[in-house]
């Protein structure tokens, strides 16, 4: 665990301890059921999220994505009778098409990742309310699925499955981000892409591959999105998740300009959102500065990372002038 993280970690704890000393109802297994199953469905689109930003690139169709996939998957399964098993790989598949359509503009037709994601955003959603009629996508009364329900919104010796996923997700990208030679290169585009291509490595397949595990992973989130809110209205579903991925990620380490970060921090940073948000609940402030707590935390991630990395510039340049003085004196 990286200095960054283990100060995160440890702001997490002042904070729900100052929550709990606050509010006492912080700490009943419900409320802490409640904010693990929200931190479950949106760390895997912040861990999605995070892969993308490692490159250098940003995706903004994030939320546009969870509510298209989330109708189409509600649809599929409640309206025109597909067995889930078939209608869950389908949707997956799907989202690492938008993936690889992202990848592919960004990559092929050289397009800026924000004027890709933006045009997404603004795409997938009005597919998913014109696919809808702009109306609500949802399950008949007395309709169920009791193994799909218990995978995605039940929970095991009373921790919620959508954790549980998170978690073994987690385990996962962390090892491919930091045990493998595809994460090696991750981190080599975003610090410097055209050194990285010089250097052999095709940046133009991993940036496309970073996409199609973002895709993916928001696809995997839409449907635990459906099936907890059992209720999808296209216009308003999924509004600003992206929001809550990218301040998740920064808060995490994530660079904006690419080539930092860690996974865990992305679990913790995630975390610290959905505690926020627990605090803004509990002590009764008004739900519609909800965002504003989060442009907050945006801004405020942002500026850590800026002087971070000027701290870092400073320091490497002294270390370089002791080198070199060091070098002269011996000789």
């Amino acid at each position: 665990m990286s200095k960054k993280d283990l100060g995160l970690l440890i702001l997490i704890l002042v904070v729900g301890a100052v929550v709990a000393i606050i509010n006492p109802r912080f700490l009943l297994p419900i409320n802490l059921a409640n904010t693990s199953n929200l931190i479950g469905l949106f760390g895997i689109l912040a861990i999605g999220q995070a892969f993308v930003i490692i490159t250098g690139g940003i995706e903004l169709s994030v939320g546009s994505v969870v509510a298209l996939l989330g109708v189409l998957f509600v649809d599929f399964i409640a309206t025109r009778g597909m067995a889930w098993p078939v209608a869950l790989p389908l949707i997956l598949m799907l989202g690492g098409i938008i993936g690889l359509a992202h990848g592919w503009l960004i990559t092929r037709l050289k397009l800026q990742p924000f004027v890709v994601t933006l045009c997404g955003l603004l795409i997938y959603r009005g597919v998913a309310r014109f696919y809808t009629a702009d109306g609500t996508a949802g399950f008949a009364f007395g309709q169920n699925f009791p193994e799909l329900e218990f995978l995605t919104a039940g929970r095991s010796y009373g921790v919620p499955n959508s954790f549980i996923a998170l978690i073994l997700i987690a385990i996962v990208m962390w090892v491919v981000l930091h045990r493998s030679v595809f994460g090696r290169y991750l981190y080599a585009i975003g610090k410097n892409e055209e050194a990285a291509k010089y250097s052999g490595i095709r940046t133009g397949r991993v940036v496309m591959a970073a996409y199609v595990i973002c895709g993916v992973l928001t696809a995997l989130s839409a449907i635990y999105f459906a099936m907890y809110t059992r209720s999808i209205s296209p216009a308003s579903h999924g509004q600003f998740y992206e929001l809550y991925a990218i301040a998740a990620a920064v808060l995490g380490g994530f660079s904006l300009r690419g080539g930092e970060g860690s996974l865990i921090g992305v679990i913790l940073g995630t975390v610290l959102l959905q505690e926020l948000q627990n605090l803004v609940n509990l002590l009764g402030i008004p739900s519609s500065l909800n965002f504003a707590v989060m442009g907050g935390v945006i801004l405020i991630g942002v500026l850590v990372d800026q002087q971070w990395g000027v701290y870092r510039e400073r320091r490497l340049m002294l270390e370089a002038t002791r080198k070199g003085a060091a070098s002269v004196a011996a000789e």
